[in-house]
Formats: C-alpha cells, structure tokens, sequence
C-alpha cells in the first residue's frame, strides 16, 4: 500500500499520494507486468496521454491512438460524465457503458474481450476530509494483463456461470475497497459507486427463481496493490509517461481464457461466437465524435 505524503494532507490542500512508495526499479524498467493498479491525477492523466484522453470545453473524449490501433489504448468505464475537481461538470465520449445487458453469447464474448483486452479506468473525486469543499479527481488504472487482476476477472466470469444451471444473473466487481485502503484514513470517496462495473446476463429461461430473489446477483470485491502514479518531478513525469505508453500497448490476442459454461443454447452457434472479431464500438460504447486539442488543459497541475 502506498504511503501518504503528509504535508498535502496536514496543509489542508488537495489529496496527493506520494511517490515515496514506488520503488525506482518498478518505473525505471517500464515492466507494467508489476502493476496491479495504479492511481493518477486526472489532469495529469491528460497531459501525459494526449493521445488517449483530450479535454476540450466541457467534453473529455476517450481516444484510439492511431499509432496503437485495433487493440491500443484505454477502456474507460463511465456513467458518461465527470466533475472534474468538483468544479466542472463534464460529459465523456468513448466511454464503455459500467452497467450493461447482454441476451446473447455473442454479446458476451465481445463484453469478456473487451474488459480483458486492455487497461481499465474508472474516474473517482477525493476530498483529504469528509467535509471539504475541495476536491480532486483521479484516475484508477486496472492491469487486466497482471495475472492476479486478470484471474479475479475471469474466476468471477466462469464461477457464476458454472452455478447458475442456464437462468439468468447478475455479476459487479467492486474496486472501493482496494482504493480506500490506498488513500489515509478520514479521506472521502465523493462517488465510489464509480469504481465498479457490472453486467447481467439474461436468459430466455422461463422460471428465474435464483434471479428474481437475488441468489445468482453476486459481487466481487477486486484486490490489489496501489501503485502510485503522481508527480510533478519533471524526470518522474517523463517516467510514468513511458510508463503508461508501455501499459496501453497492444497485447497478443490470446486465446487462453476459459469460457467454460455458457448460461443458455444461444441462436448464435459456438463456432460463430469463437469466430467473430472483437467489435468494441457497440452498443456498449459511446463514441467520440470528434478529436479535440489538448490546449484547454495546459495549465498548471497545482
């Protein structure tokens, strides 16, 4: 777990880790196979990946990076908007939908690839006391190449499958926990119902008793350590830069992961499904609809 630098928070000024604890060797050899998650300034988040994330107005488009094209990037998991700093309400593009409903094995191959297939970001404001007015927005960054984030994601997926016998079900993972323990005690999560995604399956099963009084709704509460990814140290900038560059690449296709049970015979046959290509703008995802500059957020951090 990270250690709080606590002359920001005995100052009253806006939460900020400290940097103390990453070890030298964790950024400097740019192995993100090391990191579980991570936690950056969001605004700092938009001037280290211009390419990926770009504010302009009141909009923050989520971007495919030409370079890193079809499997680059980010996955941004929203509602659809932000306050940033809790002064400025934003609306986001080309986010992916944190609650979706999925009627075919089809649709649930495509969501799997998609929540595997590349980093993971959920938006979270943070308040150094429960009281404050001041706020500060983050990013939380989820490896889903680590083994361990990758294995909780998946388990959860194949374990809920292999227990519900063909009806339908509900499955959320929760980042709140891992994240408080991150930030110091007496700090606020402002909305911690951001950090969690979910997705229900639902079936053409014509009695859903475990669904409709909860017992196939389940919840998992994802852990992991917290690397810190906030600095104004321009050489530590530079750093986390390549960092997050090397995190976003592209990954190999890997058809490893196990789709051991699926909930109903869908119309869509198995070979079809295994088949298909990823298709990650669909309905789940909202696109960007147009590219903006990276101008209306050069100012200073602090």
């Amino acid at each position: 777990m990270a250690v709080w630098s606590g002359s920001d928070a005995n100052a009253g000024g806006s939460a900020r880790p400290s940097l103390t604890s990453v070890s030298s060797g964790e950024l400097q050899s740019l192995r993100t196979c090391n990191c579980e998650l991570a936690v950056v300034p969001l605004r700092q988040l938009l001037l280290l990946q211009p390419d990926s994330f770009q504010l302009k107005g009141d909009t923050v488009a989520v971007l495919n990076p030409p370079s890193r094209r079809p499997r680059g990037g980010f996955t941004v998991i929203s509602d659809g908007s932000l306050v940033v700093d809790g002064q400025r309400l934003c609306r986001l593009t080309g986010y992916f939908k944190r609650h979706v409903v999925l009627n075919t094995h089809y649709d649930y191959k495509n969501y799997r690839e998609t929540i595997l297939g590349r980093p993971l970001v959920f938006f979270i404001n943070v308040r150094t006391k429960y009281h404050s007015s001041k706020e500060k927005t983050y990013a939380l960054l989820v490896n889903t190449r680590h083994p361990k984030m990758r294995r909780q994601i998946e388990n959860g997926m194949n374990d809920i499958i292999s227990s519900v016998f063909g009806e339908s079900y509900k499955l959320k993972f929760d980042f709140q926990d891992a994240v408080k323990k991150f930030f110091p005690s007496g700090t606020h999560l402002v909305n911690g119902e951001n950090l969690s995604f979910s997705y229900e399956f639902k079936s053409d099963a014509l009695f859903d008793f475990f669904y409709w009084f909860g017992i196939s709704k389940n919840t998992i509460s994802m852990k992991g350590k917290v690397l810190n990814l906030s600095s104004t140290n321009p050489e530590k900038k530079e750093m986390i830069m390549k960092f997050l560059d090397k995190m976003s690449e592209p990954s190999l296709r890997s058809n490893s992961f196990s789709d051991r049970k699926f909930s109903v015979t869908s119309r869509t046959s198995v070979d079809d499904v295994f088949n298909s290509s990823l298709t990650p703008q669909s309905v789940f995802m909202e696109s960007p609809f147009t590219v903006w500059t990276i101008s209306a957020v050069q100012e200073s951090e602090d």
